[in-house]
């Protein structure tokens, strides 16, 4: 099991001023130390994983990201903003579809995306047009009008980041985004995500216990252990790292010392299966 942090990046590259980064950043709770001096820069356009076992860190990092939770100390920087002094800004620059359902299954998903148009300030002459565009681009143009707890659990993923995306941010942040999903959902919600970075240029930080998802999706990875940033690197250059022919989940017990393991405690395990269950 390895503890330090290790870099797995040959050569330099060439990189534009990073859209989302983080400076020793950290979160104590009481004795607990759940992220402990986390320094992560992230690239315009990129799609970036934080995976780990459960109790790494990676969901106190995003509550940190999205302003939910405040550092204990050190710093991030989301599009630019201070997350500490310019809270606002970095809301108005960011969408999060989190882990929990978030759709309403007593509207439909035309008047859920509503909801999110009028939360979001955007202008009642766009309303309708963003609405539109955002439905049709997640597949969902002919359900519009369907009570949202009428639909599939694939089907409400995708009307989740239709309303995180309606402001059209410059980073969308996705906690576990298909938890409960069966593998055909699950691929799917997979498409559509690559279709926001390739047609919108947005940049996607993801947490997600399935190893096929981070080695399918991410550009970069970094494995958190124990709160602190195990190792960071392509897929490729992580698995080169443990050896010839070795897998992600190699990757994973080699960095944190867990089998590849979403099943979690008590609490998260109710947690998942109710968000599951709703889902189905």
């Amino acid at each position: 099991m390895s503890t330090q942090r290790t870099e797995l990046v040959n050569q330099p590259r060439a990189e534009a001023k990073p859209v989302l980064e983080t400076l020793s950043l950290t979160r104590r709770f009481r004795a607990l130390t759940a992220v402990d001096k986390l320094s992560i820069s992230v690239q315009p356009g990129e799609m970036f994983g934080l995976v780990g076992p459960n109790g790494a860190g990676k969901t106190t990092v995003i509550k940190m990201l999205t302003t939910i939770l405040p550092p204990t100390s050190g710093n991030a920087f989301v599009g630019g903003y201070d997350i500490v002094r310019h809270s606002s800004h970095v809301r108005s620059v960011i969408g999060y579809v989190p882990q929990l359902l978030s759709a309403d299954g007593s509207l439909t998903g035309y008047e859920n995306l509503l909801i999110f148009a009028k939360l979001y300030h955007i202008p009642r002459s766009e309303r309708q047009n963003r609405i539109r565009d955002a439905l049709t681009f997640m597949g969902l143009s002919e359900f519009a009008d369907k009570m949202v707890r009428e639909y599939s659990g694939g089907m409400i993923r995708r009307l989740e980041v239709a309303e995180s995306m309606l402001h059209r941010p410059r980073v969308l942040f996705l906690d576990e985004p298909t938890v409960g999903l069966d593998p055909i959902a699950r691929k799917t919600v997979w498409e559509h995500v690559r279709r926001l970075r390739s047609d919108y240029g947005t940049t996607i930080l993801l947490t997600t216990h399935y190893m096929e998802e981070a080695d399918e999706l991410c550009d970069r990875i970094a494995i958190m252990h124990l709160g602190k940033m195990a190792a960071i690197g392509t897929p490729a250059e992580l698995k080169a790292s443990v050896g010839e022919g070795a897998t992600l989940d190699d990757v994973f017990v080699h960095y944190s010392g867990y089998e590849v393991d979403s099943g979690g405690n008590w609490r998260e395990v109710s947690s998942t299966r109710r968000v599951a269950r709703r889902l189905a």
